[in-house]
Parts: structure tokens; C-alpha cells; sequence
């Protein structure tokens, strides 16, 4: 095993109500809990969007990638994810992913395959698998 990248973020102020930086200053957002959390939501972001951007463009380009050594030709494909904060039963709080990827030109069955191939080795389908509920969808 190699690290390939390495990257790191400070968080400052109120958590969910104060600043996320990178290192390099190439993100640098102030976050507020969203209004359906009881905070003052806005034009700030959220951790839940942070993350929910992170994996729809890891994903995207892992499926790119994918279809590329499977000489599977992609058009303008799009994926989106949803991420939902849930509470669990013991008090705890958790994430559910729901993962659509919209493959215009392919037929369902590649389309399929490609989604399923690409969630093997999406480095946020491993990190999350096992322990958030993900959920795929292709669709053509």
C-alpha cells in the first residue's frame, strides 16, 4: 500500500456553526446547521453537503476511469448523491448514501455492471462499506 495524496482540514469555531479550511487554503467555507436541523441555515454549507459532494465526484470520475479500461464509451454522464444524517436507535447519529448515476446512451445492463464495478473500488464506497447504508442506481 501507497499514499498517493494526502490532504488535511481545520475545523474553527462552533463545529457545525463555524469555518471548515484546507491546509492550502483551496477550500476555506463557513458552515451553519441547516434549518431543517433547527439553525439558521442560509448560504453557508454543511458537513452532509461536503460529504455528499466528495463522493458524487470520487464516484464520477472512478466510473469514468472504469469505463475507460472497459472501453465502455460514456457520454455526458452525471452522478448524484444524496446524503442523509439519521439517528440510530441508540441516541447515536449516522449517514445513509443514496448513489444515482445517470448513463445516457448505454444500455441497462452496462450501466449496471459499470455502477457495481465502480462501487468496488470507489475509495468512498470502501471506506464507507460495511458501515452506512449505500444505495446504487444507474439509469440510461
Amino acid at each position: 500500500m501507497s499514499t498517493l495524496y494526502t490532504t488535511e482540514a481545520l475545523s474553527t469555531g462552533d463545529g457545525r456553526n463555524g469555518e471548515v479550511r484546507t491546509s492550502d487554503g483551496v477550500l476555506d467555507e463557513l458552515l451553519a446547521v441547516p434549518k431543517e436541523m433547527g439553525g439558521p441555515g442560509g448560504d453557508r454549507t454543511n458537513p452532509e453537503q461536503l460529504f455528499a459532494a466528495g463522493y458524487a465526484a470520487c464516484f464520477h470520475n472512478g466510473m469514468r476511469l472504469i469505463a475507460g479500461q472497459q472501453k465502455v464509451k460514456l457520454g455526458e454522464s452525471t452522478v448524484r448523491s444524496t446524503v442523509s444524517l439519521i439517528t440510530l436507535d441508540n441516541g447515536g447519529f449516522s449517514l445513509k448514501v443514496a448513489l444515482s448515476a445517470h448513463l445516457p446512451g448505454l444500455d441497462q445492463a452496462t450501466a449496471d455492471q459499470l455502477v457495481e464495478t465502480t462501487h468496488q473500488v470507489c475509495p468512498y464506497s470502501n471506506a464507507t462499506r460495511g458501515n452506512i447504508e449505500v444505495t446504487l442506481e444507474a439509469t440510461v
